[in-house]
């Protein structure tokens, strides 16, 4: 018989991964206000940004594309440093 690993401790569970400072050249994102009643475009930017609930952040990394997707919907989405 083989001996069985240690479990992994240092692992970071979801609550941990959310509140860590991103990494460099990543953004993170919070989607702050909802999609309803707004314009289709709109709706497929916050999409696309891989949201799917208010008040959830997301690590993107830092492109021109993503830059631009969240210049769309200023006023969906913010910037959290």
């Amino acid at each position: 018989m083989t001996p069985k690993a240690a479990p992994n401790t240092k692992a970071k569970t979801k609550a941990q991964a959310s509140t860590a400072a991103p990494k460099a050249g990543h953004l993170r994102l919070k989607y702050v206000r909802s999609v309803i009643c707004t314009p289709v475009t709109h709706k497929r930017v916050v999409r696309g940004l891989g949201f799917t609930r208010l008040n959830q952040i997301v690590e993107r990394p830092d492109t021109p594309a993503i830059r631009g997707m969240v210049a769309k919907v200023p006023h969906l989405v913010e910037i959290v440093q």
